[in-house]
């Protein structure tokens, strides 16, 4: 057994894209030969979150505890050296995969109720290659018989082609940047523009480390908020989001082992911010029966 499991391989003309039973996420996406996301060996375990749906929060859980409807519930530190709570519980979990055709598969995974979260939900994430290139849809209903606090996102990294991020070149819609402190929990917002955050226009990553959400994000006529990375061999490597998402990470994958640091560009949709079971920016509040929806998606262009 591969360590990410069963290989569910979809293809639409020159795109392909493989998805996985470990975590349910996406290990690798192209279009002509050409990474469009960086991908990551099949016979590696996944680093990084490389492409891994993050339910039911995404991002950092303060010291793993919160509050949800009058109630204190403590999660277990899957992030121990800065003492929080990390990326949901899903990363790890066998999903279960149903193709449908050549360019579509649906990973689906239960999630019961548990200590600290004593919620219940059922996922499925439906993954489909088109003229367009690849769209991801997310659903999460509650299936318990209490209302759950809900956040969700996913991790891809966005791909330079060869080389590193560093030569590329990057546009980010972001307008304000989440600060953190030094455990990486929200402390503030600042507006990028003339600040090193600034990608409204495009420029160079260069050496800069980046690991921050970023909101307010400029949409187009649709409602899609896009980052582009391009890289040195001109083509452009880009991801959408849909209304539902307003967070979008950037990371550099600067903290990655030698080898794999800098090779793509975390960029990821979120449905809430960094800490939202406590600080509730964007948490969603999923009564019994009750289903959400989101959006996101990747191309090559140019």
């Amino acid at each position: 057994m591969l360590p990410s499991g069963r290989q569910f391989e979809i293809t639409h003309g020159s795109q392909k894209a493989t998805i996985v039973e470990v975590g349910g996420g996406i290990r690798e996406y192209s279009v002509d030969g050409r990474d469009v996301l960086d991908p990551y060996p099949a016979g590696a375990i996944c680093d990084g979150a490389h492409g891994t749906p993050l339910v039911p929060w995404p991002n950092r859980l303060d010291a793993g505890r919160y509050e949800f409807d009058g109630e204190r519930f403590q999660l277990p530190l899957t992030e121990p050296e800065q003492g929080n709570a990390i990326h949901g519980f899903l990363r790890w979990v066998v999903w279960r995969g149903e193709p449908d055709g050549e360019s579509k598969v649906t990973m689906s995974a239960s999630l019961p109720a548990r200590p600290g979260y004593p919620f219940a939900l059922s996922v499925a994430i439906a993954y489909e290659l088109g003229v367009d290139g690849l769209a991801v849809t997310t659903r999460i209903r509650n299936v318990g018989d209490r209302a759950a606090p809900v956040g969700h996102g996913q991790h891809p990294y966005l791909s330079p082609g060869e080389g590193t991020i560093d030569g590329a070149e990057l546009s980010h819609p972001g307008r304000t940047r989440i600060l953190t402190d030094d455990r990486q929990l929200p402390a503030g917002r600042e507006p990028v523009e003339g600040t090193e955050f600034d990608f409204s226009r495009p420029r160079k990553i260069g050496a800069a480390e980046i690991d921050f959400a970023f909101m307010d994000l400029v949409r187009d006529e649709r409602g899609r908020a896009w980052t582009r990375l391009t890289g040195e061999d001109g083509a452009t490597a880009s991801i959408w989001v849909d209304e539902t998402y307003p967070f979008v990470e950037l990371y550099t994958g600067h903290t990655l082992a030698p080898g794999r640091a800098r090779s793509g560009l975390g960029t990821e949709p979120m449905s809430c911010a960094p800490d939202a079971f406590n600080n509730g920016d964007g948490l969603i509040r999923l009564e019994p029966g009750q289903s959400t929806r989101s959006r996101w998606g990747a191309v090559l262009e140019g």
